[in-house]
């Protein structure tokens, strides 16, 4: 997703009234779950930066402070946690609630397909279904499983509005023989988009471009183009929650039907497709508009495990 040009907060807020509980009155790391989900639900804390509820959330967190992985919490959910940890838990439980800030802005780190990555406030906390679509849709062989056959025969493939890279390095696992660009019109997100493709060893692999959409390509083709732009539109920009206002207003706002970017993608997409390509693209709630708008259009509805019409699919040949 297009990123602003904002950069991080320089000091750290200062956290919210020390909560009444101290860290010796828990134990495990259940214990501080639990009670996180209370002072979250008591705050009305919003979910929507790769958890959906106060329990994930919970954990991500309780995890982050413990240098564990989300996927080992219930291996260590009865371990005792010791009181400098538990402070530390309890801190970082007291700043979700007194900035609203997005959780993972606090630790700066947010997993997406069980990966790691960095992020920070100059970019959008990444939280796109495309990910999990690389993995359920392009992930066969020549047989009819992928949308584009065999991944190990995509040369090269595109990730526009690309953010802090995330989409970008899941795409290069996906097609691991295939060249990855990444475009992004945001300095400070590319910033953050370069660390995160250090951090994965993709230097090689994976080139960044700063530029609107496709203006800083020359006239390669590319067998897949991915895009998680900005799509949110006048309505929804004016009912952003809290949380998502700490994140750059450039990542979300689509113009008043929110598709001012999803069009341009659409209108110049063929031109930088092979013949058997195709271009797979988040647009959050605005099918009906999109579908009004291009009634002609072949569009592919793609779901996944927690959305139903958000992502579009379609063929080289059918734009």
């Amino acid at each position: 997703m297009a990123k602003s040009g904002k950069s991080p907060a320089k000091r750290r807020p200062a956290a919210a009234k020390a909560p009444a509980v101290g860290a010796g009155e828990l134990h495990t790391l259940f214990d501080y779950v639990r009670y996180a989900v209370s002072r979250f639900n008591e705050a009305k804390i919003v979910f929507a930066h790769g958890t959906t509820d106060p329990v994930a959330e919970a954990a991500f967190l309780v995890c982050e402070t413990l240098h564990l992985h989300p996927d080992q919490f219930e291996s260590f959910a009865g371990a005792r946690v010791t009181n400098a940890e538990g402070r530390r838990i309890l801190d970082l439980i007291a700043r979700r609630v007194s900035t609203r800030k997005p959780a993972a802005y606090l630790v700066n780190k947010i997993y997406m397909r069980g990966l790691p990555f960095y992020v920070d406030e100059r970019t959008i906390v990444p939280r796109s279904f495309i990910g999990e679509l690389l993995d359920s849709h392009f992930g066969g062989d020549d047989d009819g499983t992928s949308l584009i056959g065999d991944p190990t025969k995509v040369e090269r493939v595109l990730d526009l509005c690309t953010g802090s890279g995330c989409l970008a390095i899941l795409a290069s696992r996906n097609f691991p023989n295939a060249e990855v660009d990444a475009v992004d019109i945001s300095r400070d997100a590319l910033a953050v988009a370069g660390r995160n493709v250090g951090d994965h060893g993709l230097e090689d692999r994976l080139t960044l471009h700063r530029g609107d959409l496709f203006e800083p390509l020359s006239d390669v083709r590319y067998d897949l183009i991915i895009s998680n732009p900005p799509y949110v539109d006048a309505e929804g920009m004016a009912a952003l929650p809290r949380e998502c206002r700490a994140e750059p207003k450039l990542a979300f706002d689509g113009g008043p039907d929110g598709l001012d970017i999803v069009r341009r993608i659409l209108d110049e997409a063929k031109q930088h497709l092979t013949p058997g390509g195709g271009l797979l693209c988040e647009i959050g709630r605005g099918r009906d508009n999109l579908e009004a708008a291009y009634p002609n259009l072949p569009l592919l509805w793609l779901d996944t495990e927690d959305s139903e019409g958000e992502v579009f699919w379609i063929a080289a040949a059918d734009l």
